[in-house]
């Protein structure tokens, strides 16, 4: 394997962890929570999932070829409630992450120091994958920490709860 391919392996891990983040703070919150919003200037859950799934399909449609902003792309609609419903939710995510999973499946080790647009600046598409992994994770950060927010006491944590590093490293470093 080379490095380049190890990259790629790398880069497909690290957003599938930040996926499932989501997913698992998805699966603690009842549909109502997932429209919750502290105020008028934040964004719900539901918000978030809309910008993040509209900048997956727009980045990586046809993303070798033209550029990442699509003119049919309409991102000030992402921060309007438009999703109904956890399962058109659901759906919506499914729909960005898979147009992303497909784009990333279909690089060649060749397709990594292309040149492609973003906005009409100029990215290779190592630039722009790096880009998603610092764009992506921020926003889901969001999402848990309005999940805990809504939770309160009844969350249930996502990596060591707290007070449990020291069990959670005595497991860990007993293993051989």
């Amino acid at each position: 394997m080379t490095e380049l391919q190890d990259y790629l392996q790398s880069i497909k891990k690290q957003f599938s962890y930040y996926k499932q983040l989501s997913e698992k703070t998805f699966a603690q919150l009842p549909n109502e929570a997932l429209f919750w919003q502290y105020n008028s200037e934040s964004n719900s859950i539901a918000i978030i999932v809309s910008h993040l799934s509209g900048n997956m399909l727009s980045r990586w449609t046809d993303f070798l070829n033209s550029d990442g902003e699509k003119p049919w792309r309409n991102r000030d609609q992402e921060f309007e409630t438009i999703i109904k419903c956890k399962q058109e939710l659901l759906d919506k995510w499914e729909r960005g992450w898979q147009c992303f999973s497909l784009a990333l499946d279909s690089l060649k080790e060749e397709d990594l120091q292309k040149t492609i647009l973003i906005r009409n600046e100029k990215h290779t598409v190592i630039e722009a994958i790096n880009r998603q992994l610092a764009h992506y994770p921020y926003h889901i950060g969001q999402i848990v920490f309005i999940g805990k927010m809504i939770t309160h006491e009844n969350w249930k944590s996502l990596s060591i709860p707290k007070g449990k590093s020291e069990s959670f490293n005595h497991e860990k470093f007993a293993k051989k």
